[in-house]
């Protein structure tokens, strides 16, 4: 997190950061909830207000466009994938990709199990490739057309595939943010993996147990059978259905197992789809273009169907790019003049017990995901923020990585104008708000990480020999 302050500037106070943060905070709010209107405009206004608190603290308007600029930088390879991943969609449905993992899906899972399984299998894919973004984007797709399918409400399907996306995300020794956070917080990855198993497991076990009870009102009676068995016949009629075609996505999981970064992983299943498009359902350049573009139209005269597959496209992309833009020009000006540090110093200062530390490092992390609007950025605020604070109780570091991964990476998804909200909305086709009560692992993940460090229930102290190294002064607190 940035602390120089240039000269003829200073550090800003609690109020002015304070008026920044209630500024974009109060403009969404009454967008969203009063009027129903799109955020964006209110968090340009909220950069405006951030700007001139900067100005009034002496920053010049350099120092103020190059945090919009660093922090727009900091998201490019979030839109970059966006667009790619919209790309894919569309192709994949044109190709009957899509079309045919619903049909064998609504074949092979019920209405009873789909909430559990789904979750399970979101699990395992994520945690053998370590991504959220890649699970969601490729098996998440499936499944929402398939829980569709069966009956079950979109919002709650949603919830389950990022539920489990995001706990194979936070244990795969794979995964970027896995990797991010104990090195931010100055412990190895295995350790930083094992102690988040104690969590981890807890709110993985409660999140399943919801699920299944969620999952017993699904029965699939009478109607259900007949509306699979409508879906089933109108898939079989307007797509050519083959199991070759499940060899993009699995294509896609290799790659990403085989640590292929996103983007060239991501680009290989398009053109596999591309090759499915041609090769299976007779599309041509010019339709496989137009789909790329602007997405798919099914047209089968079947709601649910239509409902499904009338989705893609980089177009349907823009919406989210353009939010991800504005909100990284708030965050990074909040950054750059240090008004986000400001309101980080207030609360580490209140933090006087192990409790309310952690406590303190779950709440700035979670605020980091509103404010700065990446989980990455989060990661690095909420570790480098307190890291020397454990040591100085004599904690050790992997208390505070897993409080960190347990709130930065599992609530960026929630947060409607943080990159990760705004991808995975787009991509599920759910809204942020819709999905948010059903992602249970995503926000039972930080109260658990609470409840632990409250009881100190696994909170382990500093080894030794890493005391030894602490500066004087705090020797005798950290042995």
């Amino acid at each position: 997190m940035k602390t120089d302050i240039p000269t003829g500037a200073r550090a800003p106070t609690m109020i002015e950061a304070l008026i920044s943060l209630f500024s974009l905070v109060a403009g969404i709010s009454v967008s969203i909830v009063v009027y129903g209107l799109d955020p964006h405009i209110p968090m340009l206004l909220g950069v405006v207000v951030a700007s001139l608190v900067a100005l009034r603290c002496g920053f010049s308007w350099q120092n103020v466009q190059n945090g919009m600029v660093r922090g727009i930088n900091n998201a490019l390879p979030a839109m970059i994938i966006l667009i790619i991943v919209g790309v894919l969609i569309g192709v994949w449905i044109l190709a009957g990709v899509v079309p045919t993992l619903i049909y064998y899906g609504l074949q092979l899972l019920s209405p009873s199990i789909f909430l559990p399984a789904a979750v399970v299998i979101c699990a395992i894919t994520s945690l053998a490739t370590g991504t959220s973004w890649g699970t969601t984007g490729t098996i998440g797709v499936a499944l929402m057309g398939i829980g569709g399918g069966l009956g079950i409400p979109l919002p709650l399907v949603a919830g389950a595939v990022l539920s489990g996306a995001y706990f194979g995300d936070k244990m795969s020794p794979l995964s970027d943010t896995t990797n991010m956070a104990p090195a931010m917080a100055g412990t190895d990855l295995f350790t930083h993996i094992k102690h988040m198993s104690y969590t981890t497991g807890v709110s993985i076990t409660l999140t399943l147990i919801i699920e299944i009870v969620i999952s017993m009102s699904y029965g699939g009676g009478e109607g259900e059978v007949e509306r699979v068995q409508a879906m089933l016949n109108t898939l079989n009629e307007n797509f050519t259905i083959n199991p070759v075609l499940l060899l993009p996505p699995v294509l896609v999981l290799v790659v990403s197992f085989k640590k292929m970064p996103a983007i060239p992983g991501i680009t290989l299943g398009v053109l596999a789809g591309a090759l499915c498009a041609v090769g299976l359902q007779g599309a041509n350049y010019e339709t496989l273009l137009d789909v790329a573009f602007n997405g798919f139209t099914s047209e089968t005269g079947i709601e649910d169907v239509d409902s499904l597959l009338s989705r893609g496209g980089m177009n349907s992309m823009l919406y989210t790019i353009s939010l991800v833009i504005v909100a990284m020009m708030f965050g990074g000006v909040m950054e750059r003049t240090n008004q986000l540090k400001a309101i980080a110093d207030r609360i580490l200062a209140a933090a006087k017990s192990q409790g309310s530390l952690i406590v303190s490092t779950v709440l700035t992390s979670i605020g980091a995901n509103l404010i700065l609007c990446d989980q990455y950025m989060a990661i690095v605020m909420g570790a480098r923020t307190y890291a020397q604070a454990y040591r100085d109780r004599g904690l050790a570091p992997e208390n505070l990585s897993r409080a960190v991964e347990d709130s930065a990476t599992v609530t960026a998804n929630l947060v409607p104008w943080n990159s990760g909200g705004a991808y995975q909305a787009a991509t599920l086709g759910v809204a942020t708000l819709a999905y948010l009560p059903f992602a249970f692992f995503c926000w039972l993940s930080p109260i658990v990480t609470i409840i632990f460090g409250i009881t100190g229930w696994t909170i382990y102290p500093l080894a030794k020999e890493d005391a030894d190294d602490a500066p004087e002064d705090n020797k005798e607190q950290a042995v």
